[in-house]
């Protein structure tokens, strides 16, 4: 990702102060402190030290720093564990001028401004309050013991996922029997997540002057084949454990040509695949080779893949996540875009996405949350982990 103009922006690299958490401050206005670090990909550092340093500061947390991402956790022998993840990331700033969904942050009565508002500080400002709670010496028994996970790079190339490096290098931290991410969703529980696999699609010509076009020969038209049987293609929609997953199968991207009076000799199609829980990745790369081949696409010759991130099935059967549902109420939904819940799902460990803020808001030019969401979420997750 270039963040060359990010670094000119006052608030990068600037340190975070972040208030005592065992004195229980107000989500809301932690959401706030949040907001006003600056956290771009590639600039997590200073939020990671201050998350790092206000956890340390719990008596009942045992804390590690891997890169970015901070996990701390408690040692109560409690029968079961679970995980509250978030990221610090942000995407870069608005671009156009005027935009209140920026950085710093700005309130408007009680609707909170800026970049990260759903996507998502304040999840992690929910999570930073349950950690103050349930690690002051003082604090309340929970009903499970507890690991918070607050990770780097969420926004960018997934091998960069602070998630993913943490995975790696100690994955014995992540191990539980639920886990819950709190990725924006207005309140709702969203179970498992689809999978999305991007595909890069090259056909060849040969360069010409457009004059004499018959030369050569053109690759944007060869395209045409491909173009029209994504147009065509029927998306399903999938029911996996009770949630239905709406399927896509898309062209994002198309590039070729060189010049005004030149016959392109290359032009790529780049693809998206999104697809629901109930394939693995290699059913997914089957189904998309098939569409393909019957568009006069060469698998071996002409297609690259460039992404694949696994789906997550729901998990709602496991009692830690029943008992979940029922403490938060509401009706679970499916999660049609992609999120860290499929991490946790390759581990054996079910995943659902739960936090404050509509996520048709992520990264829009007006980002905001209501305070009374934000305190909605902290009070149903307190609700959860201390009755069990």
């Amino acid at each position: 990702m270039d963040t060359t103009t990010d670094t000119l922006h006052p608030y990068a690299g600037r340190p975070v102060d972040l208030p005592d958490l065992a004195a229980g401050p107000d989500v809301a206005e932690l959401t706030a402190i949040l907001l006003d670090a600056y956290s771009v990909s590639d600039w997590e550092t200073p939020l990671a030290d201050a998350v790092e340093q206000a956890l340390c500061a719990l008596p009942r947390l045992e804390t590690t720093r891997i890169g970015d991402c901070v996990v701390a956790r408690t040692d109560l022998g409690l029968p079961q564990r679970v995980i509250l993840a978030g990221h610090l990331d942000t995407v870069p700033l608005p671009t156009v001028e005027g935009a209140r969904g920026t950085v710093p942050s700005a309130w408007d009565g009680d609707v909170l401004y800026g970049r990260g508002a759903v996507d998502m500080k304040s999840g992690v400002a929910v999570q930073l309050a349950l950690a103050g709670l349930v690690g002051a010496e003082d604090g309340p028994a929970p009903a499970y013991d507890v690991t918070w996970v607050f990770y780097d790079h969420e926004e960018v190339d997934a091998m960069r996922s602070g998630l993913a490096r943490v995975v790696r290098e100690a994955s014995e931290l992540l191990e539980a029997e639920f886990a819950v991410l709190l990725e924006p969703t207005d309140g709702v529980v969203e179970g498992g997540c689809n999978g999305t696999n991007r595909y890069r699609v090259t056909f060849r010509g040969v360069a010409a002057h457009s004059g004499r076009a018959w030369r050569g020969h053109n690759a944007i038209h060869d395209a045409g084949q491909l173009l029209t049987a994504l147009t065509d293609y029927a998306p399903a929609t999938i029911t996996v454990e009770g949630l239905e997953y709406r399927e896509g199968l898309n062209a994002i991207r198309v590039t070729g040509g060189v010049a005004g009076n030149v016959i392109p000799d290359a032009c790529t199609v780049e693809v998206n695949y999104r697809f629901a829980p109930d394939k693995t990745l290699e059913q997914a790369h089957a189904h998309v080779r098939e569409v393909f081949e019957a568009a006069g696409v060469d698998w071996d010759g002409q297609v690259e893949v460039t992404d694949a991130s696994p789906a997550a099935r729901p998990g709602l059967d496991r009692s830690a996540a029943a008992s979940f549902v029922a403490a938060v109420g509401g009706e679970p939904k499916p999660k049609y875009g992609w999120t860290d819940v499929a991490r946790f799902s390759e581990l054996g460990v079910p995943a659902v996405n739960f936090g404050p803020g509509d996520a048709l808001l992520a990264h829009t030019d007006d980002e905001h949350v209501g305070r009374g969401q934000v305190h909605a979420c902290l009070q149903a997750l307190r609700a959860w982990l201390l009755a069990g």
